[in-house]
């Protein structure tokens, strides 16, 4: 029995590590192009590895740089970050209902790896995520991006400039792989997934609402939109039949 128990474990872990697989790869030309702005931002490579470390949010930390640029202060910063980052609370809310019980502690350590890649992931999981799966999935991509960042600082100045920019698309093909199972299966994410990209623009480019507060806006908007909809459509259809 401990022999079955024992061997379980390991299997939920290494599962994650193999579903994580994709986000590290993509993590590299990003978190690569992270340490080379790093660099020219003026952090040392301590200091480049080390916002890795503590932060581990791309796009919080590409918008810290510019700031860093621009001269702005530590508040500034850290209350910009929170409010991009805010989605996490809606992302760790609803990963809560799909992982299994477990302890405080253990949730809340591998909550601090939960990015928009490790969610998708995670939430895309059918049935209920086991621990050790979660942490499989975060190790892997924390790692990835840990290491790619402190090696974008040494090496990635001598890439030539053509490969460094083309870099910048890397992200948005990342998010489309990943989007795109769960946009074959089912109707009703692709009418989400829409419904979500053009609030957010509206919110963002019209209304002219802070990035953070545009996507968690778009966010409820879209899911409660598109489950009034699917719920109005659903009564119609079983009263036809």
């Amino acid at each position: 029995m401990a022999t079955t128990i024992a061997a379980r474990k390991p299997s939920s872990f290494r599962n994650g590590l193999q579903a994580g697989v994709s986000i590290a790869i993509g993590y590299i030309p990003i978190a690569i192009t992270f340490g080379l702005l790093a660099k020219s931002a003026g952090l040392t490579v301590s200091e480049t590895v080390l916002m890795s470390l503590l932060v581990f949010a791309g796009a919080a930390q590409y918008m810290s740089l510019n700031m860093i640029v621009l001269g702005s202060g530590v508040f500034e910063i850290v209350m910009t970050t929170f409010i991009l980052n805010i989605r996490h609370f809606l992302m760790s809310a609803s990963l809560n209902e799909k992982v299994e019980e477990k302890s405080l502690w253990k949730k809340s350590l591998f909550s601090f790896g939960i990015t928009d890649e490790t969610f998708s992931v995670s939430a895309t999981k059918e049935g209920t995520i086991q621990t050790g799966y979660m942490f499989g999935v975060i190790l892997i991509a924390y790692s990835s991006w840990v290491v790619s960042s402190g090696v974008g600082h040494v090496i990635g100045s001598s890439l030539p400039s053509s490969l460094q920019e083309s870099m910048a698309v890397a992200l948005y093909a990342m998010f489309v792989g990943l989007l795109m199972p769960s946009l074959k299966k089912h109707r009703k994410v692709v009418l989400l997934a829409g419904a979500a990209a053009i609030l957010n623009s509206v919110f963002s480019l019209v209304i002219g609402i802070a990035a953070g507060w545009s996507i968690v806006l778009a966010t409820i908007t879209s899911a409660v939109g598109i489950e009034i909809l699917y719920s109005k459509w659903s009564k119609e259809e079983n009263a036809d039949e």
